[in-house]
């Protein structure tokens, strides 16, 4: 990659993840590529923490919104068309949580308020990696951690954050959907329903990997990244 690097990068993470979500996502881009890495910790609806990044966020830039970071990145790009060049959906949807999805999360909001919040529980991560990577303790582990490192209390802010806040509105600007092939929380429908939303999208789904795509497959992921950008010619 080279002349579309002119561009930073904005990236949002997703659930109870922090900046460090993207570290070997980096890794794997030019060193000249800039980056501005978001977190979701400002706001109390998914448009106020769009504001909040884009309040922060470089005049123009391409966007990268992964799981609930790709419906804050979706909300931020229809409030701010014109700075925003290119858009990443990176294992996402436009669904909202069905009234059992909400009761249960207030059922685990309930349930950690008690005694010292540690991050997501193991069963609930293993679930969002790959099967065959449901008992690495390493990957496990750094994924707790992000979540301990924020507490209960954006736990349950972001846990009740209402994702029907975000309009299926068109999106005009170049657009990359990026799914996985064994992501348990996510559906392939659900990438499918983004493609028909936005128009002239590109989908790509990646092998190997579960729903932490820029845990499990950051390789994949930032070459894709930078190919569709450079394909694309998002350089201003």
């Amino acid at each position: 990659m080279s002349s579309e690097s002119a561009l930073p990068w904005v990236l949002i993470p997703g659930f109870m993840l922090d900046e460090s979500l993207w570290d070997d996502v980096i890794e794997h881009l030019p060193s000249t590529q800039a980056i501005h890495l978001a977190n979701l910790l400002e706001g109390q609806t998914i448009p106020q923490i769009a504001q909040h990044i884009a309040s922060s966020a470089p005049p123009r830039f391409v966007l990268v919104g992964f799981s609930l970071g790709g419906y804050v990145a979706r909300s931020l790009v229809q409030q701010f068309p014109d700075r925003v060049a290119a858009l990443v959906l990176i294992a996402t949807s436009l669904r909202a949580d069905s009234p059992e999805q909400r009761r249960i999360k207030q059922a685990s909001i309930d349930a950690s308020a008690q005694g010292q919040f540690r991050g997501l529980s193991f069963t609930t991560i293993a679930k969002s990696v790959h099967p065959q990577r449901a008992n690495d303790m390493a990957l496990i582990g750094r994924i707790r951690e992000m979540g301990a490192r924020m507490g209960h209390s954006v736990f349950a802010t972001q846990s009740l954050l209402d994702r029907a806040d975000v309009p299926s509105g068109q999106i005009q600007c170049p657009t990359l959907i990026i799914a996985a092939v064994q992501d348990r929380l996510r559906q392939a429908e659900e990438a499918q329903e983004l493609c028909v939303q936005i128009p002239a999208a590109r989908l790509e789904v990646i092998e190997g990997s579960g729903h932490m795509v820029p845990l499990e497959q950051p390789e994949t992921l930032a070459r894709l990244m930078s190919q569709w950008l450079a394909a694309n010619g998002v350089t201003k």
